[in-house]
């Protein structure tokens, strides 16, 4: 069952999948399906016995292209929907003991065009308003498979999150001021306290207003509503950049970093989105130390009042000099 509620409370959607309860959870090495198959081994999501970067339709999605009527009627107050969309897996290795760090600049470089291509591919769908690409790693982000991946949904809404953004965008913009994320980037370069990496065409730092002690943005220096409009050496840059922050990353406490990494880019809705929506990728590691997370309790997940106990001028410093620490 794939559905959508409206909570007018809050003015958004939220999505039911009944069947992801039965999803695979963290299975052994030996059974994991998203290695290659092997001759005579496990059968797996993928028939081959090797590959390079493989994409295919989630098996447990969030949102189906044929999704049924809502089994609920819902009423005028709290209306409902079908969860009608897209949900695929982007495997980025057939190495099962790899992460997304530890890939070749070329293996990231690769990834970036099949990023653009799914972007442009489920964009064109006439039911996808929003295409979302987004990585959970580690355990302490809530992962069921340990193997390299990342995903990416195809909504039927633009969600809460990029619609504040462009919302927030649209007013800086009426205001004659131009692009709300240029002008970030601008503060951002000319502080230089909080910058991590910066490359030809992409800049990684820790926002003046980090929600995550360790949480990194990186922008595209032109304005780019989306991932395919970058250009062959943008695309480069950002593997680049990539590449530097997340060994940093891996550095900064000597071990593999969990995140989630997520892409906020211009809608696919049809309308116009130039100068409101600047392609950008967002990380949030969960740690604030080595030893401890930062946990979203009752402040952040009940208010939406994030509290933060490390400065983004001291922790900003800290991954500075573990990215320096990769050469």
């Amino acid at each position: 069952m794939n559905e959508l509620r409206w909570d007018p409370t809050l003015r958004e959607w939220v999505a039911y999948a009944t069947h992801r309860q039965d999803r695979t959870f963290l299975p052994p090495k030996e059974y994991c399906p998203l290695c290659p198959t092997k001759p005579g081994g496990f059968p797996t999501e993928v028939p081959r016995e090797s590959y390079e970067i493989a994409v295919f339709e989630n098996k447990f999605p969030s949102f189906v292209p044929d999704a049924p009527p809502p089994e609920e009627a819902g009423s005028e107050l709290t209306p409902t929907a079908a969860g009608r969309g897209v949900c695929e897996v982007v495997l980025y290795t057939d190495d099962h003991s790899a992460t997304l760090a530890v890939l070749e600049e070329r293996r990231i470089r690769q990834l970036v065009d099949v990023w653009a291509d799914r972007y442009a591919e489920l964009g064109a769908l006439e039911f996808v308003e929003y295409v979302f690409i987004f990585e959970n790693k580690g355990e302490a982000i809530g992962v069921t498979l340990h193997h390299p991946h990342g995903q990416i949904y195809g909504y039927p809404f633009i969600p809460p999150r990029p619609k504040k953004e462009l919302d927030a965008a649209r007013d800086y913009q009426s205001e004659g001021r131009g692009c709300l994320h240029c002008g970030l980037l601008s503060r951002e370069h000319k502080d230089g306290r909080r910058m991590v990496v910066k490359g030809d065409h992409f800049s990684a730092f820790v926002p003046f207003y980090a929600h995550f002690p360790y949480e990194v943005h990186v922008y595209a220096r032109r304005c780019a509503p989306s991932i395919a409009d970058l250009s062959a050496d943008e695309r480069w840059d950002l593997a680049r950049v990539l590449k530097r922050l997340l060994v940093g990353y891996d550095n900064l406490f000597g071990f593999s970093l969990p995140y989630m990494m997520v892409m906020h880019q211009a809608p696919t809705d049809g309308k116009d989105y130039e100068g409101l929506a600047h392609f950008h990728i967002e990380f949030y590691p969960p740690n604030r130390t080595a030893e401890k997370l930062k946990y979203l309790a009752g402040s952040e997940t009940g208010a939406g009042a994030y509290v933060m106990d490390a400065l983004p001028e001291q922790t900003s410093e800290r991954l500075r000099e573990a990215v320096g620490r990769a050469g």
